[in-house]
Parts: structure tokens; C-alpha cells; sequence
């Protein structure tokens, strides 16, 4: 026999080599999965409430920042006092007296030529977007587009009737807005047959989860069987090793 003959297995260094190459590696995306979207969800939320301690600081009286008392800026401050002031004038707005103060700075905002606009346009995408009523962006579909491929769509409300009766044919629209990946804010905007849409029984949360991601987490899919299973296949072997054979002569 010689040394480059195909019935003798390889060494066992080289075997154990790779196999603790593929463990280290199984190692290191288990502890990637783990750590980074903690990492990134703590992020993204010391970097919401420094904003927001940022914005409300010019606003805050001396007495009430935190390096008055302390040596250092206690962080969380801005964001409590910009939480309770939106929480009190809610209040406040809801009695007969503040719809009054409301109505009169609003008539007044209706009069200015630029700020006009403006106004209403960002107050009727509030009112439609925080409103508890009302089926904007409550409802995920398919829809043709371009033709021949399928794209994901978040439903909003029907045409008003002045852009109904300019539609073509007969027949109920929708109002549907095709976000972009991996950045959902941007998009487009058209309207279609409610009869060519597909409705899907996900949720809004779920398909922004599956366009920012370009695909790869799917609704419904087990991440966490899924780091199980990897977290299973990092673990070492534990059937015995087999022995080489040696072909009969």
C-alpha cells in the first residue's frame, strides 16, 4: 500500500483540525446572534434618550438639570419631562378651555400663506398614523408591480371620491405604498384594484421586518429553533471516533 492510497482514511490531525475550525466557527455566529441585536437595540436607545435629553436641555429651567446637584448629567431627565409635558397638555387640550386655545392657534396657523400647508398636511399624517380608529397601514398585501414580479405593500385608505370618479374602469381602489429595502421610509405611492391585490395575514411589524432585511427573515420562521439548532451544531461530537479500516488483502 502506499501513502496515497484511496481506502486509508486521512489523519487524524487533519480531521481534528477541521472539526474544531467548524466548531470555533458555529461558536462565534452563536455568539454573534446573541450579542448583536442587543447591542444594537441598546444602542438605538441610549442614542433615542440622549436626543431627547438634547432637544429638551434649552427648555430646562437650572433647577431642574441634573449637573445642578450632581457632578454628573443623569440621562433619561429630557426624556421623562418631554413624556409628562405631551402627557399634560393632552390633558389640558381635553377640557373645554383648551379646544378653545386650540381652535384659536390653529385659525391662526390657517392664515399664514406658507405655514398653512405645512400644518395641515403634518397634522392630518399624525391624526391618521396615531389615530386609534381607522385602517391606515393595518393591512399588509401583495400587489403586481412591476408586472410579472410581486411586491410587499402596506394598505391605506380608499381614494376620496373627487380622485375615485378620475380613475379608470369600475370598480373599488385602495390606496397602496410600496416601501424601498432596506430603508422603509422611502417608497412609492399609487393606487390599485382592490380585486388585484393579495391580503397576507401578517403583520405591519412583520413585513417591515422582512423588507429592512432584504428577505432573509421571513414571517413566521423560527429564529429560535434556528439558534437552537446552531447552537447544537456548535457543539463538539460526542460519538465515539471511528477507527480506520484496513481493505482486506
Amino acid at each position: 500500500m502506499t501513502a496515497n492510497d484511496p481506502f486509508i482514511d486521512p489523519p487524524p490531525e487533519t480531521a481534528d483540525a477541521g472539526g474544531v475550525g467548524s466548531r470555533l466557527r458555529n461558536w462565534f455566529l452563536t455568539g454573534l446572534i446573541l450579542v448583536g441585536p442587543l447591542y444594537i437595540t441598546v444602542g438605538l436607545g441610549w442614542w433615542l434618550v440622549n436626543w431627547f435629553d438634547d432637544l429638551m436641555r434649552p427648555l430646562m429651567p437650572v433647577w431642574m438639570r441634573s449637573e445642578t446637584y450632581l457632578p454628573f448629567h443623569v440621562p433619561g431627565i429630557g426624556l421623562i419631562i418631554a413624556v409628562s409635558g405631551l402627557t399634560l397638555l393632552g390633558f389640558l387640550t381635553a377640557n373645554l378651555i383648551g379646544r378653545k386655545l386650540v381652535e384659536v392657534s390653529e385659525n391662526l396657523l390657517h392664515r399664514m400663506p406658507i405655514v398653512r400647508p405645512i400644518y395641515r398636511t403634518m397634522k392630518q399624517i399624525f391624526e391618521t398614523l396615531f389615530a386609534k380608529s381607522g385602517s391606515s397601514f393595518r393591512k399588509v398585501a401583495l400587489v403586481e408591480f412591476p408586472p410579472g414580479m410581486y411586491s410587499v405593500v402596506f394598505l391605506s385608505q380608499s381614494p376620496t371620491v373627487g380622485i375615485a370618479d378620475r380613475l379608470p374602469g369600475q370598480g373599488e381602489y385602495v390606496s397602496c405604498f410600496l416601501p424601498c429595502t432596506p430603508n422603509p421610509t422611502t417608497g412609492f405611492y399609487f393606487y390599485a384594484r382592490r380585486e388585484s391585490i393579495i391580503e397576507l395575514d401578517i403583520t405591519v411589524q412583520s413585513a417591515m421586518t422582512l423588507i429592512m432585511s432584504a428577505g432573509m427573515v421571513q414571517p413566521g420562521g423560527e429564529e429560535q429553533a434556528k439558534l437552537a439548532a446552531l447552537a447544537e451544531a456548535a457543539r463538539p461530537s460526542r460519538s465515539p471516533p471511528v477507527q480506520p479500516t484496513m481493505p482486506s488483502a
